[in-house]
């Protein structure tokens, strides 16, 4: 497939695979001008953004991703004219105590600082948030352009060089270091480890910019936005189009895969340089997802006030405590009482479940290749902090890691990240280059999770990819 007119090919670009990420490369190549049909093995589009009724009629449940604090911080959906109605908690995030209290986080820093009694909270995040719309142009993307905006660049990387446990310590409350230990294990490594804050600091100036809402509808809405506004420029996708190797593919100048790397080996075979497939056999695998979704008969009854009004739920107590899960599970063990990531979008979105009613979506992060059943671990955390709330399930659906991998090919053993978000893979992704999208030598692409800045809902990794298309094809 080499670069030529375009009179000699059905379409200009293929992109392989239809996650938020593809489809935003898809509708940044449509916008220019260039033909592009997205290919989806799937019989729905979406990827890690699909909503369904996993337990009973009526309840509508994210497969997947929940919480999107990327997408609405972002730029990418409002740049780009795709419309998705978000529904904004009163209280961003909460992680309670066992002593009733909670770490809070609210849109205002201020009052996120003084809820937790944590000025140095200010301290963190406020220089992040004031720089928020240059961050994110000059730093979310490849590591080599974010070396020419130093200033953009120091602002970040003061925060994020070092381990979360030395700046939950440092925030130097209870609650503050709960809550940011929580946030930064969105990122599923060990958070003794330099760079661990990272992960922390971005998503808690998110939630200072755009919140952490859920999208009315699921988040299968945002892929409904998304497939609209690439329909509307043009451009197409053909679901139940499984790609097995380059030969599955129409006539293209480029071909973009919103995938893993090891999938784009295993499609494009000898393709891919030698010494490119070496190094991304080096690329490590992230932590996998044990997940259960709930069919509630009413709202969990959290003791804390503040959990109740947030749709975002952190179960794992002291950040010490979140540390030492986090830990166990990179180091291949299961933690007896696992960091547990709850969601109830029902609160803050009447469509999720019938009148009265709610949904609960929660995960833990396990070792790859576990085949315990969490479940009763899950649940026991809720417990924890929310007494009685079993009297409230109605249903439950039970999500493995082997579940999650037959679901979606790029959920490799069970892992949502696309490989590890740890150490120097936070930066290089999924190895060091200055085009970390294109693969050397050839005219095809990866614009997934797999490259920067990493996985989420937020579209850079598509938009940064088909900007280097857009290069190439002059």
């Amino acid at each position: 497939m080499e670069a030529g007119g375009v009179g000699s090919h059905e379409v200009d670009a293929v992109v392989v695979g239809s996650g938020p990420n593809g489809l935003a490369a898809a509708i940044v190549l449509a916008t220019a001008g260039v033909s592009v049909v997205v290919f989806e093995a799937s019989d729905l589009p979406g990827g890690g953004a699909r909503t369904a009724e996993l337990t009973l009629p009526g309840f509508h449940h994210d497969v997947c991703s929940a919480i999107h604090p990327m997408a609405a911080s972002g730029s990418f959906l409002a740049d780009h004219d795709v419309e998705v109605e978000w529904c904004e908690p009163e209280v961003q995030l909460a992680h309670p105590l066992d002593d009733g209290s909670a770490g809070v986080l609210v849109r205002s820093i201020a009052d996120t600082a003084r809820i937790n009694s944590a000025p140095r909270w200010e301290r963190l995040v406020g220089p992040v948030v004031d720089r928020w719309s240059e961050i994110e142009r000059n730093v979310l993307g490849p590591f080599a352009r974010s070396l020419r905006h130093p200033v953009s660049v120091s602002t970040v990387g003061l925060r994020s060089l070092p381990p979360a446990t030395t700046v939950a310590r440092w925030l130097g409350t209870p609650r503050s270091g709960a809550l940011f230990a929580g946030i930064a294990a969105h990122a599923s490594s060990d958070l003794r480890w330099p760079l661990s804050a990272s992960v922390g600091v971005g998503l808690a100036a998110a939630g200072h910019v755009g919140g952490w809402p859920a999208a009315r509808g699921g988040s299968a809405a945002i892929t409904r936005a998304l497939v609209e506004r690439l329909e509307q420029l043009g451009g197409s996708v053909e679901c139940g189009r499984r790609v097995k190797s380059l030969a599955d593919l129409p006539p293209c100048r480029v071909t973009l895969f919103d995938t893993t790397p090891w999938q784009v080996e295993r499609i494009a075979g000898d393709t891919v340089p030698a010494a490119v497939r070496r190094r991304w056999r080096r690329f490590r695998r992230g932590n996998a997802v044990f997940k259960v979704d709930h069919a509630l008969d009413g709202p969990v009854p959290w003791t804390n006030p503040d959990a109740r009004r947030a749709a975002t739920v952190h179960l794992g107590g002291i950040w010490q405590e979140v540390a030492a899960a986090e830990g166990a599970v990179r180091r291949g063990r299961l933690p007896e009482r696992p960091f547990v990531l709850v969601a109830q979008q029902s609160i803050v979105d009447d469509t999720r479940a019938p009148a009265g009613r709610h949904t609960l979506w929660s995960y833990c992060h396990v070792p790859r290749g576990c085949t315990v059943d969490m479940t009763a671990h899950i649940e026991d955390q809720i417990e924890r902090f929310a007494p009685g709330w079993r009297d409230l399930v109605l249903d439950r659906h039970v999500t493995r890691p082997a579940d999650l991998a037959a679901y979606n090919d790029n959920d490799v053993d069970g892992s949502i990240d696309g490989g590890a978000t740890e150490l120097h893979q936070i930066l290089f992704r999924p190895t060091f280059a200055a085009d970390p999208y294109r693969v050397p030598g050839t005219d095809l692409w990866i614009c997934s999770g797999s490259t920067p800045p990493g996985p989420g809902v937020h579209g850079l990794c598509g938009l940064h990819a088909a900007r280097s298309v857009l290069r190439y094809l002059g």
